[in-house]
């Protein structure tokens, strides 16, 4: 056992714009540092979909108005999204630090994360991007191509593939900075999906989901714990229904039957459980927990939150 842990954080630990955002990261600090003052290992992980969102439409929009300009690929507002919520959080955290009299270093990596090009994800985009919208506003979309869902009773995104991470390409960085001490963010937005050709990397109009790269990072670096922190205490069974039951203490033998029985809704909380499932059946010992920002210490302490074992 160690004390190295991967912490995946939700939309709820960023905010929904620049303002918000402020707002948000500085708890999510508290809680970040909470778990620095129990000696943990600590790389952090985020979402990104409604800053890459925003980024994208705001780019999109400069090409319309002033034709000098060309089209922004979806990677480069990803590694955009990666630097501000990066910015923001790290100094979040810092001011935290330095607030309890810690000399604990923080660094921001922007990360690249390697994806097959055959990836059958490509002919199937799922993973839904930026703001929400009306059904209107979806069906104009789609008539013009862009193809979205409706996600979670919560509105219509605009989806685009969500191809599996197969490399992280800084993964070394981030190894040296966490064996130096230093908290580290790192694939935020699930990384700038990339392929490999004849030794150059190139982007690709994909996102790769932030639970599935936090789980691959976790396993990357030998971590015991994967902590996907997210709008809810528990992951449940017939969520939001009369005869909902939320989880507590879930095996992989039992959590892949509830996958295979459709409980968790894909886009939301089915990757979450998935990412869980392999984080913890790759190794003796490895757990993966889910649970509320502010739950996280006692999550790790086993008063709440869904953890998945062997």
């Amino acid at each position: 056992m160690n004390n190295r842990v991967v912490i995946a954080l939700g939309g709820n630990a960023l905010g929904k714009d620049i303002e918000e955002q402020k707002i948000a990261v500085a708890k999510t600090a508290e809680v970040i540092v909470d778990l620095a003052q129990q000696g943990l290992e600590i790389v952090i992980t985020h979402g990104n979909g409604p800053q890459v969102g925003m980024i994208q439409d705001a780019m999109d929009n400069v090409v319309v108005r002033y034709k000098i300009y060309k089209q922004v690929p979806l990677p480069s507002s990803i590694a955009m999204s990666q630097g501000y919520i990066g910015l923001d959080l790290q100094n979040a955290i810092k001011y935290e630090l330095r607030r309890r009299g810690m000399d604990t270093k923080v660094s921001t990596i922007l990360s690249q994360v390697e994806v097959d090009k055959n990836d059958p994800a490509f002919q199937r985009p799922t993973k839904p991007i930026g703001r929400f919208m009306t059904k209107e506003e979806a069906e104009v979309n789609e008539a013009h191509g862009i193809p979205c869902m409706e996600d979670a009773g919560r509105g219509y995104r605009i989806v685009v593939a969500s191809p599996m991470p197969k490399r992280i390409r800084e993964l070394l960085t981030i190894k040296t900075l966490l064996a130096a001490g230093h908290i580290v963010i790192a694939c935020g937005g699930g990384g700038m999906p990339v392929i490999e050709e004849d030794g150059k990397l190139t982007g690709v109009n994909a996102v790769v989901d932030k639970d599935n790269v936090s789980c691959l990072l976790a396993q990357n670096l030998d971590a015991d714990r994967l902590i996907i922190l997210t709008a809810v205490e528990h992951a449940a069974l017939n969520y939001r229904k009369e005869n909902q039951v939320w989880l507590s203490d879930v095996s992989v033998e039992e959590a892949k039957k509830y996958v295979a029985e459709g409980h968790f809704a894909p886009g939301s909380m089915l990757p979450k459980v998935e990412a869980s499932i392999r984080f913890a059946e790759s190794k003796e010992g490895r757990r993966a927990l889910i649970t509320l920002l502010d739950k996280a210490s006692d999550g790790l302490a086993g008063k709440t939150g869904t953890v998945i074992h062997l």
